[in-house]
């Protein structure tokens, strides 16, 4: 999930009910996406995504799930790599990034489940999963509702299983032109402390590495970003 487009609370019979903030807009928010990845962030959020699948060290025949999935651009770049005998799962609370994602794979024959669904409340049997990936979403949650979702992720990983963070870096640990970016972020050390409480042991963070970009750019530059992986203790 992104800050670029406009997020509201979920309402009754739009979706399923949460205190986080849910991106709503399906074609519109990938369209967005496009243009600021394109055109203002010089493709930083491609090699984002990139660097989380490589985190994940995903194998063949694995299962994933993508918490948060959005439009579902990350669970289609996962799907080559679990192959024919894996499986790809995306849950996210947006009605219309789920619609718009599900069309994504369809037009792809891609046979990812894309599924509404919350964070807090993953309807997924225990132990199901080998990897799980979050990517720009946990910045917004209130701080409750983050452990109540790694507690969950926790639950539905297999013993051993890989868990994946990335999430901008917080305004206030940003500088220069990127202190204009309006989108939220969060520390990794609070995430790497949620991570570790929520039963996850081997924790690790990684910054993202920025090039130096001209102090006079005429829009916000890429904020910078981090990572957090761990594993489900056995």
């Amino acid at each position: 999930m992104h800050s670029f487009a406009h997020y509201h609370q979920s309402e009754s019979g739009k979706g399923p009910e949460t205190r986080g903030r849910i991106l709503n807009s399906g074609w519109r928010y990938d369209l967005e996406v496009w243009f600021c990845d394109t055109f203002l962030l010089r493709g930083k959020l491609r090699e984002l995504r990139q660097r989380t699948v490589n985190l994940a060290r995903i194998q063949p025949g694995e299962s994933v799930l993508d918490v948060g999935c959005g439009t579902g651009t990350l669970a289609i770049e996962v799907q080559p790599r679990v192959g024919a005998t894996g499986r790809v799962f995306g849950i996210d609370p947006g009605t219309q990034q789920i619609a718009r994602a599900r069309s994504k794979s369809a037009r792809r024959n891609l046979p990812i489940d894309f599924r509404i669904g919350l964070i807090e409340q993953l309807e997924f049997p225990d132990q199901t999963f080998d990897v799980a990936l979050n990517t720009l979403m946990m910045h917004h949650l209130p701080d409750d509702l983050k452990r109540q979702g790694l507690s969950e992720i926790a639950r539905v990983l297999k013993p051993g299983g890989r868990l994946v963070i990335a999430d901008f870096k917080p305004p206030e640990e940003r500088q220069g032109q990127s202190a204009r970016f309006h989108a939220g972020g969060s520390s990794m050390l609070d995430l790497r402390t949620l991570v570790q409480d929520a039963g996850f042991s081997q924790v690790e963070t990684e910054e993202m590495r920025l090039p130096r970009l001209p102090a006079l750019l005429p829009f916000p530059a890429f904020p910078g970003a981090g990572f957090v992986r761990a594993q489900r203790s056995q």
